[in-house]
């Protein structure tokens, strides 16, 4: 295959679960003791955003106990050595790309160290718990929420993501299960623009059989592995 010129890159919760993050399907983890129904979605929070609030303080609390992994660190020399367009968007809502090095990242589904305020709806750094309704940092008004994208809600910059999908000549899709949309239709974009497509995933996704190439094995050995590949004379 030539080497690309423009990359956009999908990472899912995959490349965080082997820093230690839970998955929505940890055995044993947050998320098992919670419905996604009551802590991820618009409804829950109108009907408990007690239980909401506290949940997202401890998902913020657990990342001081966490580090990036080989394969955050090798995106994020690739973002410093290729000379191409590229894009990076992630579906996590931690901050472990930002930790490993990559400057230039898309978080779709929002952030955990960020507030968002129903009634201002400005967005602002946030570390703190948000339990004790603390103020908003713009508007003083006590109605912060975590800048998570929950279910049935919109991801963040939808239309600068399709733009990338259209113009670039590989698609990249790493550490995702490939069930949950808009994501999951990705490289259906991308092949429809005559892009390359490449899936290292640990195992088959529900979207395998839709690329070009799929890799089976954790994201801290494929990662670094194909990242030389684009990086090394003869390119991907």
């Amino acid at each position: 295959m030539a080497a690309p010129c423009s990359i956009v890159i999908l990472t899912g919760a995959g490349i965080s679960a082997e820093s230690g993050i839970d998955t929505f399907r940890s055995a044993g983890g947050l998320w098992e003791q919670h419905r996604i129904e009551d802590v991820a979605t618009p409804e829950g929070f109108a009907r408990d955003p007690d239980l909401v609030l506290g949940f997202y303080d401890m998902r913020r609390a657990a990342l001081a106990n966490v580090a990036p992994n080989p394969a955050h660190a090798a995106l994020a020399r690739l973002e410093r050595e290729f000379a191409g367009e590229l894009l990076l968007v992630t579906q996590n809502v931690d901050d472990l790309h930002e930790r490993g090095g990559s400057a230039r990242v898309l978080h779709m589904h929002g952030e955990l160290k960020s507030a968002l305020c129903a009634s201002c709806e400005m967005r602002s750094p946030w570390e703190m718990a948000m339990i004790d309704r603390p103020p908003c940092p713009v508007c003083r008004a006590p109605t912060l929420r975590p800048d998570v994208v929950w279910f049935g809600e919109m991801p963040y910059e939808m239309g600068r993501i399709y733009q990338a999908l259209e113009a670039c000549d590989l698609f990249v899709s790493i550490g995702t299960s490939g069930a949950v949309y808009p994501a999951a239709g990705f490289v259906q974009e991308a092949r429809a623009s005559g892009a390359r497509t490449l899936e290292l995933n640990l195992e088959p996704s529900e979207g395998s059989r839709l690329f070009h190439e799929s890799r089976r094995g954790p994201a801290s050995l494929l990662v670094p592995q194909w990242v030389e590949e684009v990086l090394s004379p003869a390119g991907a």
